[in-house]
């Protein structure tokens, strides 16, 4: 079992929340919920009173590939999905990488702890014939404001600095042939689909699985984890998940993409 830090685990609100809990708070006005995905998929259904939101609304794309927008630009596309201070987010999503990508930038700007998931989204929420509308509502109007950020989002230099370090785990959350064509040294393979008791409808394991598949990829107490993958998307969700369950975790958020680009970063194949 990984030691938990106390400090870490503790958030204001449950990190993901049941079909159930959601149903019975559609019209508590200090619940907000945000769809993250298509709009085709959004208009066709989606929970009661949900806003869209495209997660390329908080991404900043350059020189230096993907990353989060400013502050500025998040605080605008998630006032306008609903969020505001001293609300509760619900997020759900068609794609749990998207998803992460989201929460990410949440807690970017000093939310985190005002979200949870919806454990299933749509599929099993809809699977259990509970309403669905075709509404969109008004845009939000906040007001939402920008709090300082924990320190969890880390660059190149920091992981080099930390690939020899036994106080340090880094897992690499890309598919076996991303792997298998070059990994950071050390670094420890997990599919961030082993988060979910059930793929279909995406319903996340427990709190114990999670940590148990966590020290199944050499976790050990104390360890800090860093999660990297291609452009930091499923690394989001994997490091929302660890997080979830207590494990002190950091983010690659430039992940392969930003490694790969330095011929002095070490590669394994």
């Amino acid at each position: 079992m990984l030691h938990i830090l106390a400090l870490l685990a503790a958030t204001s609100v449950e990190p993901i929340v049941s079909t159930d809990w959601l149903q019975t708070h559609l019209n508590d006005p200090n619940v907000r919920v945000i769809y993250v995905g298509e709009r085709d998929d959004y208009e066709r259904a989606h929970v009661p009173g949900a806003r869209l939101m495209d997660h390329m609304e908080t991404v900043r794309m350059g020189a230096d590939g993907h990353r989060l927008a400013s502050n500025d630009v998040l605080i605008r596309a998630f006032t306008k999905a609903g969020a505001a201070d001293g609300v509760r987010i619900v997020l759900y999503g068609d794609s749990p990488m998207a998803t992460g990508w989201v929460n990410t930038a949440l807690i970017a700007i000093g939310h985190g702890d005002d979200v949870s998931w919806l454990d299933g989204g749509i599929a099993l929420w809809q699977s259990e014939h509970r309403p669905v509308s075709t509404t969109a509502p008004q845009p939000g109007a906040g007001p939402l404001t920008a709090r300082p950020a924990p320190d969890f989002i880390v660059d190149a230099a920091w992981v080099r600095s930390h690939l020899k370090s036994p106080t340090t785990r880094v897992l690499d959350v890309r598919s076996q042939q991303e792997w298998n064509n070059g990994h950071l040294p050390g670094a420890t393979l997990v599919l961030w689909q082993d988060l979910f008791a059930d793929r279909t409808t995406q319903k996340f394991k427990s709190p114990d699985e999670i940590r148990a598949l966590l020290s199944q990829a050499g976790v050990a107490p104390g360890q800090e984890i860093v999660t990297y993958c291609a452009v930091g998307m499923r690394a989001s969700l994997m490091y929302w998940a660890a997080r979830s369950v207590g494990v002190p975790a950091k983010l690659y958020i430039g992940s392969w993409q930003d490694w790969s680009h330095d011929s002095e970063n070490p590669i394994v194949k």
